[in-house]
């Protein structure tokens, strides 16, 4: 079959770029075409891609993306397709993969009534309701159980249209046989003495993923404490805001901003720590990448894959209303606490071998060629 994959913009460290890439390349490993329709794309074209970049301009987002979605509607009407997999919420798609959570709620619960009084509104609005209201025959992949409820009281979706995925952790983030000599060769490359302590937040988005909160947890910590600590962020996104916040609470010695990476891996094993204490996040991969590489994690329940490190024993999960005391007491504690951080690790070691954490891209793939 001819497929034609939607995705606003693709970059290598992204989420959703990284999951449409692996079920793009399962669907090319089973013998189908692949198109892709995006604004922009960094980084290397896989073999047999055939990407097409939108030759569209705007001043605002949303009007930039409504005249995209003129543009390959327009072109996939010249040259037909087989499937339309959209990875953002837009008209016209066969399968929509579920990788942002209800912008609906989102507005209803944390925005303004002027918020529903404005054309960015009313655009992402009509946008989310093509794909979800009942009279759309777009399927769902779901990646977040936590979603599907939410999406149905705003939209009445019926719920045969729902396809829940499992996990699709790369293997390559699980720790290998050799994880020591790469911990240690990777603490003596960012000179980090055997008592030191490395504290990772790893994702784009800084503000949604928490790092403001982050920040406040380490610079409350006791000052014996936070002396031998170092915390390392990664991440594709604007720290101006934060490096601000950095000098002001005097972490200057402590934390580092470091643009997104492909080696992700190693500061896993690096590390003794990671911290994502999202405002709101649909699922949250690094959660997993860190779990299946034995890394300890402190995280609040609202992310959707919060649940599989409280499965797993695997760290600690913060429950909702957030506290910022409750965060820095957690930090605290678990930096406190070798022998606990190795019991978390063995853990997390132990669920990465037994439980499914590998196989949505497969999965995705026969949905969408079924």
């Amino acid at each position: 079959m001819q497929l034609a994959f939607v995705l606003y913009k693709y970059f290598p460290f992204g989420g959703l770029q990284r999951d449409f890439l692996r079920i793009a390349l399962e669907c090319r490993r089973r013998g189908h075409k692949i198109r892709v329709y995006t604004l922009s794309w960094q980084g290397d074209i896989p073999d047999g891609f055939d990407v097409r970049i939108a030759p569209v301009r705007a001043l605002l987002n949303h009007q930039k993306y409504a005249r995209f979605q003129g543009w390959w509607q327009e072109d996939i009407g010249k040259q037909p397709v087989d499937r339309v997999i959209g990875f953002n919420k837009m008209p016209g798609l066969d399968i929509y993969y579920a990788a942002d959570a209800c912008y609906e709620e989102k507005v209803q619960s944390q925005r303004s009534a002027l918020t529903r009084m404005s054309g960015r509104y009313r655009h992402f609005s009509a946008y989310e309701k093509a794909v979800f209201s009942p009279g759309s025959g777009t399927q769902i992949l779901m990646i977040s159980a936590l979603q599907q409820p939410i999406f149905q009281r705003y939209y009445n979706t019926p719920a045969e249209r729902f396809h829940l995925l499992p996990p699709g952790i790369g293997r390559d983030r699980k720790a290998p046989a050799n994880a020591a000599e790469i911990r240690a060769i990777f603490r003596r490359e960012f000179r980090l003495a055997d008592n030191d302590l490395l504290i990772l937040q790893i994702g784009s988005g800084f503000k949604t993923k928490g790092l403001d909160r982050s920040l406040k947890a380490v610079a409350s910590l006791p000052a014996q404490l936070r002396e031998r600590v170092r915390m390392l962020v990664i991440g594709q996104d604007d720290p101006k805001p934060f490096l601000v916040q950095i000098k002001t609470l005097g972490l200057g010695k402590q934390v580092e901003i470091l643009k997104g990476r492909d080696d992700i891996p190693r500061f896993l094993l690096g590390a003794d720590l990671l911290i994502h204490p999202a405002y709101n996040e649909n699922t949250g991969t690094v959660l997993l990448e860190a779990l299946v590489a034995g890394l300890p994690v402190l995280v609040t329940d609202v992310c959707g894959y919060a649940h599989y490190i409280g499965e797993a024993e695997a760290g600690v999960v913060l429950e909702s209303p957030f506290e910022q005391q409750a965060l820095n007491r957690a930090l605290a504690g678990m930096l406190q606490n070798p022998q606990q951080r190795q019991l978390w690790s063995q853990n997390a070691l132990h669920y990465a071998r037994d439980a499914d954490l590998y196989s949505m891209p497969e999965r995705a793939a026969d949905i969408i060629l079924g």
